[in-house]
């Protein structure tokens, strides 16, 4: 049976392009038509209506391109996970992915979990016996010897190694290769600021993994390892934080320009856990300058670290705004831009035809504000209607007037980079 959504609004993804009085045909799990009110009466028999009425809005599913469902959001997730056994991992996992479209993400890329649990994960989504977004996953992180995040399993070191460990990570079902390109604040032993691989190294990972069709995400904190990273050819750089030795952040112009000329992905990971990492030191327009420069910002929130939760998901969205990006740049991050940063905007990302039934309803137009973007009305994942379990209490405090920096903001309800 084909559904027909009717909304107020419709935003395709596209930048600026909107529908007003439209509705959209789903069918079999795809988006087969897109058209006028009007036009719904030549649709025949088998058609149910699901009109939202004044005020509504349908959009593309929200994407979160950096996301762990490995960690459960709590004060200490590394500590869960690792005490945990396999199937305690599996059912934090499973309830991590609800979250994530209780909050309207109808696709996440996993960037690292142990046991191969994200692989078994996808595949229970796919096969209908679990409800999740669509899952794209890189297994275990490849971290040096006792690196960032070594308890997942990934360590090599070496060229043949690396090499041999991309090619492992694609047998076992990864989508994507993820890099600890510097250390991290979780892992204790390591330093954000510092590098990991070699140059040599990343260059061999980059080289192996396009060589199969699989993007390359580098964890990069501090600017050597942003600089080596880029270097490499990774697709997306994740923090993009620039933190020094002393744990302050200082931005490198060069490093800046050079991410802005090849194009490369950039996901701040800005999310509701990191607030008392904050430093006044932090320009109040960061992602402003970013944008204006060129680079290419995509949505991403580290869901699951410390005290980050997957539902807060529209949390990390209002921080973009709030540092300077306009609503119409956060939702175009978060649609059809975040699509094609992970390879995937033919299939996802945008309201076409023939693309996947992904979409959300909210109540409210998301351009004028931000917050309605919790007003679900509707969650549609490959044509499969989901009702939310999970909804976040973790808001703005300030109403985020984009494009400009709302100074109320308080220094523990800003944020900051992740892992």
């Amino acid at each position: 049976m084909r559904t027909v959504y009717i909304a107020d609004l419709i935003l395709t993804g596209a930048p600026q392009e909107s529908i007003r009085n439209g509705a959209v045909v789903v069918n079999e799990g795809k988006i087969e038509q897109i058209c006028s009110v009007e036009e719904i009466q030549n649709l025949g028999d088998g058609v149910e209506i699901k009109e939202f009425g004044e005020g509504s809005t349908l959009l593309p599913g929200l994407i979160d391109t950096h996301v762990h469902l490995a960690f459960d959001g709590s004060a200490d997730p590394v500590e869960r996970v690792r005490s945990a056994d396999e199937l305690e991992r599996l059912a934090i996992m499973l309830k991590s992915a609800r979250e994530l479209l209780s909050a309207g993400v109808t696709t996440a890329r996993d960037l690292g979990a142990p046991d191969l649990l994200d692989v078994r994960v996808k595949k229970m989504i796919d096969s209908g016996l679990a409800r999740g977004p669509r899952m794209l996953t890189v297994t275990a992180p490849l971290t040096v010897t006792g690196g960032h995040c070594w308890f997942f399993g990934g360590e090599c070191e070496g060229v043949d190694e690396v090499r041999r460990r991309v090619r492992q990570a694609r047998r076992e079902g990864a989508d994507a290769i993820k890099i600890m390109s510097t250390g991290g604040n979780m892992t204790e032993g390591t330093l954000p600021s510092e590098p990991q691989f070699t140059l040599e190294e990343l260059i061999a990972i980059v080289e192996e993994a396009h060589k199969y069709g699989m993007k390359v995400a580098a964890h990069a904190h501090g600017a050597e390892g942003i600089r080596r990273s880029l270097l490499a050819g990774v697709d997306t750089l994740e923090h993009f934080s620039f933190t020094t030795a002393d744990g302050s952040m200082v931005e490198d112009a060069e490093l800046v320009e050079q991410t802005a000329e090849k194009g490369t992905y950039v996901c701040k990971t800005i999310c509701s856990g990191w607030g008392h990492y904050i430093s006044e030191a932090v320009p109040d327009d960061q992602m402003r300058t970013l944008m204006d420069r060129g680079v290419q910002v995509v949505a991403g929130t580290d869901a699951g670290i410390d005290n980050t939760p997957h539902v807060d998901y529209v949390y990390g969205l209002e921080g973009m705004a709030a540092l300077g990006m306009t609503n119409d740049e956060v939702l175009y991050s978060a649609t059809l831009k975040a699509a094609a940063s992970i390879g995937i905007a033919e299939e996802t990302g945008s309201i076409e035809e023939g693309k996947s039934a992904d979409l959300i309803v909210v109540q409210g137009d998301p351009r004028d504000d931000l917050q309605v973007l919790r007003n679900l009305k509707a969650v549609v994942a490959k044509g499969e209607e989901y009702v939310p379990e999970f909804h976040s209490e973790t808001t703005w405090n300030a109403t985020v007037d984009a494009p400009k920096y709302v100074p109320e903001l308080t220094v523990k309800e800003d944020v900051i980079s992740g892992v």
